[in-house]
């Protein structure tokens, strides 16, 4: 579970992370750097892609900055994967929601 989220800074589970990460179900990958910035592509989504969540919610900033392009979102959809682009302070309440009843990650940008 997100505990709370502010501009540049989420705590999952107790524990503080500075950096863009991807949360999954049983773990979270912090760190998580894009081919681009403020632009999401496919291949920045490998890990999950893997694990096949029902949904995968992106957090696309505190302003939303991030863009999530009409081509990535279509090859995600594609592979059965809900997608949901939201301003990470509204991702962080979608991804605390869905993951009691379904299987989601979320891959969240902290800042802009």
């Amino acid at each position: 579970m997100i505990d709370s989220y502010e501009f540049g800074r989420i705590v999952i589970n107790g524990k503080r992370y500075d950096s863009d990460l991807i949360v999954f179900s049983d773990k979270v990958r912090s760190g998580w750097w894009r081919k681009e910035g403020h632009r999401l592509h496919v291949e920045d989504l490998k890990e999950v892609l893997e694990v096949k969540p029902e949904v995968l919610v992106v957090g696309t900033g505190y302003s939303g900055l991030m863009t999530v392009p009409p081509e990535t979102r279509k090859y995600i959809e594609s592979e059965g994967i809900e997608l949901m682009a939201q301003k990470t302070t509204e991702a962080c309440e979608t991804f605390n929601r869905l993951v009691k009843s379904r299987k989601v990650v979320a891959a969240l940008h902290l800042t802009c």
